[in-house]
């Protein structure tokens, strides 16, 4: 294969890093990505790769215990490090250089970077790419404990997450990350008294830690928050990001009942006073009524038709009556 004819010279060029007055730079690409998968299944990661003169090759590289996954030069020669050698798989896509890991296993979960190396002045700089944080979900239990596993909220409600270390086992750092529909790091523990919140987030969210487990609550729920809620830590000791099998489903639901509720509530306190609007008016009516008719006094005429009986003739005989 051409990366084993090359592999000498990857070596060196490993073995020089350490020499290069490397500095940390800014690339316009610092966002992070999350991925979720169940163990067996296929990781895909991106890096951007423009392809310049100045570019000098691509690192994946792992933060937690750092080790380097795959190293890949401009000219598109590789070298994969340690048990991933056999699992590791690469393709250029435009700008984009596609790094895929397959048959994924529990010790995969890890925190992913890409690191680019070019040529600036002479000297060779380091560029810290896209983070991407990835879960895999393996058969066991683990280290970490979540509850609830679902959740069924209405919008503007309160929900709590519990995430815990079964074991006595110190752990440096804490996520809590929405892996399915929208992936995104809610909440990162670094220490008990720093953390980072994802703006979705800003001012609906709050967390108590004691000991190794840590409560955290989102407030006013949304819609577009539904999603699986997974915890994951870092501990010492391990080499790679440990994750909850199972996750909190949260499944938001429209508050439509309680809008039904109040159209039926304000319709009914309208037809009651219509009503009682009505009965008033009809109440006056009807004393009005009585005032007129005892004030006024009507005369009652009788007309009395009848037959003479002397003279068979008609008869016509008026009475008048007054009160």
């Amino acid at each position: 294969m051409l990366w084993i004819s090359w592999l000498p010279t990857a070596s060196l060029f490993l073995l020089l890093l350490p020499c290069f007055p490397g500095q940390d730079g800014e690339e316009n690409e610092q966002s992070t990505d999350i991925i979720s998968v169940l163990e067996g299944d296929s990781i895909s990661i991106t890096c951007s790769m423009k392809g310049s003169e100045n570019e000098l090759g691509m690192y994946l590289t792992t933060s937690i215990q750092p080790v380097h996954v795959v190293y890949i030069s401009q000219h598109n020669n590789s070298h994969t490090f340690s048990a991933l050698a056999n699992r590791v798989k690469y393709s250029k896509e435009g700008r984009n250089l596609r790094i895929t890991l397959n048959n994924a296993r529990e010790s995969d979960s890890n925190i992913y970077r890409c690191t680019k190396y070019v040529k600036n002045k002479g000297h060779h700089k380091k560029l810290i790419g896209k983070t991407t944080i990835v879960v895999v979900k393996g058969k066991t239990s683990g280290v970490v404990e979540q509850s609830p596993l679902y959740v069924n909220p209405q919008q503007g409600q309160s929900v709590n997450i519990t995430c815990a270390l079964n074991s006595s086992h110190e752990e440096e750092e804490i996520y809590l990350l929405k892996t399915q529909m929208q992936p995104e790091r809610v909440l990162h523990v670094s220490s008990p008294n720093t953390s980072t919140i994802s703006p979705a987030f800003a001012n609906r969210l709050e967390y108590s830690k004691q000991e190794n487990k840590i409560v955290i609550t989102l407030h006013n729920l949304q819609k577009n928050d539904s999603d699986i809620y997974v915890c994951a830590a870092m501990v010492k000791n391990f080499s790679f990001l440990l994750v909850n099998r199972r996750g909190t489903m949260m499944l938001i639901k429209e508050a439509e009942q309680t809008y039904c509720n109040s159209w039926v509530l304000y319709s009914l306190i309208i037809v009651v006073a219509l009503l009682f609007s009505a009965l008033i008016c009809c109440t006056l009516y009807r004393v009005n009524m009585k005032k007129y008719f005892h004030k006024r006094k009507p005369n009652t005429v009788y007309e009395d038709m009848s037959y003479s009986s002397r003279r068979n003739t008609l008869v016509r005989k008026v009475y008048s009556t007054s009160d």
